[in-house]
């Protein structure tokens, strides 16, 4: 009988995982894989802010879920998962467009399914901010921006565009450089009264410093960087209350904003709370053994953002957050549930920090390399890109990346380096 493997969240981590078990049991009758995800189409979502600021065409740089499935091995499901039937060995998905549900049969199940911003109850916000947890957000994000520009464009108005940003985390600290990269450029393209001086953007942060989750050196260089920018900082203060107009923040200060964003903090998708049977902690990750299995159910696995996995040898300590710890979870993964279809016992997830780069707008990144080599600059930029690019390789084989790499330089002769649509 064939084991049905289904893979619900194709982000970084489920598609790569999808892809990687597609090509192993490819042809064979031993296994099935089915991928589960709300959209048609994937984006690398470290690289939202560039979305949001124009300067990724996601026309161009998309994933269609269909076609890799085709070409990998693997089939795919259009829904959004919205409960899980354990006894039963089936989940239930509801259709994105016309809201009708059905079931899915599984033998294994891999949730996946990412994170959002969290913000901790702060009144206002889901009214008044926009958010980068998702395409669709950042591409709102991203017309709204252009709609302005236009708007001064034809209106001789010269107001200064006031952007906040709540969270210098990696997504408040990358987008806050590319507003500033994207300002440049569609002045160059001739819109008047969007010149670099008439932007304003005010990074807020709850810590003593941004980039809180990372060593003190590479805080100060991005704080320098982004201070050469324009970027105000406000470090040490939380927002109170968001309105239409401004933020209240801690110290009784207002910023006054015309684009309010969110990005501070993390949680997983809601639902998972009420999954029966299965655990999450108090931001709603579901909690996983060493070996990614969760904790009262041995045929579920999560990995990502959404679980809460120990790392092994360290006490009260867990796997970050992070798009390398989703890389690596789902190479684990690839290897680990093969071996579980042949019966072989599994093996425990140790987790690898091999550093992190953060971008400072075009041809700037500061970082550390494993745990103590320290980067920036255009080098410590080229390795930020190169991250994207072995997340391409996966998915498409090295000769297709390269493909893709040479069809990309060629088509920078032929449009904008800004989205302007």
């Amino acid at each position: 009988m064939t084991h049905r493997i289904v893979i619900v969240g194709g982000g970084a981590g489920g598609l790569e995982l999808a892809t990687r078990l597609g090509r192993r049991l490819k042809g064979g009758s031993k296994a099935s894989v089915t991928l589960v995800d709300s959209n048609l189409t994937h984006i690398w979502k470290p690289l939202f802010h560039e979305v949001a600021a124009g300067s990724l065409n996601t026309g161009t740089d998309e994933v269609n879920y269909i076609a890799q499935a085709r070409w990998n091995g693997f089939s795919f499901q259009h829904g959004k998962m919205i409960d899980l039937q354990r006894s039963d060995k089936k989940i239930v998905l509801q259709d994105p467009y016309s809201r009708e549900s059905r079931t899915l049969e599984y033998d294994t199940l891999v949730i996946s399914v990412g994170s959002l911003s969290n913000d901790f109850g702060t009144k206002g916000v889901q009214e008044h901010c926009l958010f980068l947890d998702s395409r669709l957000q950042a591409e709102r994000l991203h017309r709204e921006l252009l709609m302005r520009h236009m708007k001064s464009h034809v209106e001789h108005a010269r107001s200064p565009l006031r952007v906040a940003i709540v969270g210098a985390g990696a997504t408040g600290v990358e987008l806050s450089a590319e507003l500033h990269n994207s300002m440049h450029l569609i002045h160059g393209y001739g819109l008047k009264n969007s010149e670099p001086g008439n932007l304003e953007v005010t990074l807020i942060e709850a810590a003593p410093r941004v980039l809180p989750a990372l060593n003190e050196r590479i805080s100060t260089l991005a704080k320098r960087n982004l201070e050469k920018l324009g970027v105000t900082i406000k470090t040490g203060v939380a927002v109170k209350e968001v309105n239409d107009s401004c933020m209240l923040l801690s110290d009784d200060t207002k910023v006054i904003a015309d684009f309010k964003i969110w990005a501070a903090g993390i949680r997983a998708p809601d639902f998972l709370k009420s999954l029966h049977g299965l655990e999450v902690n108090r931001i709603n990750q579901l909690l996983v053994k060493p070996t990614l299995q969760t904790t009262l159910d041995d045929d579920i696995f999560a990995f990502g953002d959404c679980a809460s996995c120990p790392i092994v040898g360290q006490d009260k300590m867990f796997v970050p957050p992070r798009a390398q710890a989703a890389n690596q979870q789902a190479k684990f993964l690839a290897n680990s549930l093969t071996n579980a279809i042949l019966k072989k016992p599994l093996s425990n997830f140790i987790y690898q920090d091999k550093g992190t780069l953060i971008s400072i707008s075009t041809f700037n990144a500061v970082g550390v390399l494993g745990q103590q080599w320290f980067t920036h600059g255009r080098f410590a930029r080229l390795l930020y890109l190169s991250l994207y690019r072995a997340h391409q390789t996966v998915l498409f084989g090295i000769g297709r990346t390269l493909l893709k790499l040479s069809s990309e330089f060629l088509q920078r002769k032929i449009r904008p380096r800004l989205k302007m649509h």
